[in-house]
């Protein structure tokens, strides 16, 4: 299949952003526009992307304002240009990547899998009450192996394969 055509599928799928991302974009900046001017400082700037799930260091952040034409030295970043910028780093997200980080904040032991413990702590410092029952229902629907986890190894194969599966489907549906 030509890359370029799958390039062009995987730009057109990815341009817009769920609702759930965009409510993400304004609280982010909303939490950190204290005094409610639509503005916030470099520095909750890049506070804000740390809360999005962005570690960006201090010259990657200044690049990023310099890529976009926003001056550092004019101290505040207006809502339209965090919601640009935010928006286009959501979009180029490599969703592999993002399964695996997110993964691994389950993960605690690093050791690739995710059990009923993993659930139980996590679901107690977000808050949810989960019963027993729904968390070790949680790990059966996705273990795969019989051992009581979830296999981040099968996860992303599963992933890779569903992604490929639904770019030879647009293909078709487009070319056939």
């Amino acid at each position: 299949m030509d890359s370029g055509i799958i390039d062009n599928i995987r730009r057109r799928k990815r341009r817009e952003l769920t609702a759930g991302q965009k409510q993400e974009i304004v609280e982010a900046f909303d939490l950190f526009d204290t005094d409610k001017d639509q503005q916030i400082s470099y520095y909750e700037f890049k506070v804000a992307l740390r809360a999005l799930g962005f570690e960006l260091k201090k010259q990657e952040v200044l690049k990023t304002l310099e890529d976009y034409n926003i001056k550092e030295d004019s101290g505040k970043l207006r809502f339209e240009d965090f919601n640009e910028i935010v928006t286009d780093m959501i979009l180029d997200r490599d969703p592999v990547t993002e399964m695996v980080r997110a993964f691994k904040l389950f993960d605690e032991d690093d050791s690739g899998k995710i059990t009923y413990r993993n659930l139980k702590k996590i679901s107690k410092e977000l808050g949810e009450n989960l019963s027993d029952q729904e968390l070790r229902a949680m790990i059966e629907e996705f273990d795969q192996d019989g051992d009581g986890a979830h296999n981040l190894q099968w996860l992303l194969e599963e992933v890779i394969i569903n992604h490929q599966m639904l770019l030879i489907s647009l293909y078709i549906s487009k070319y056939a």
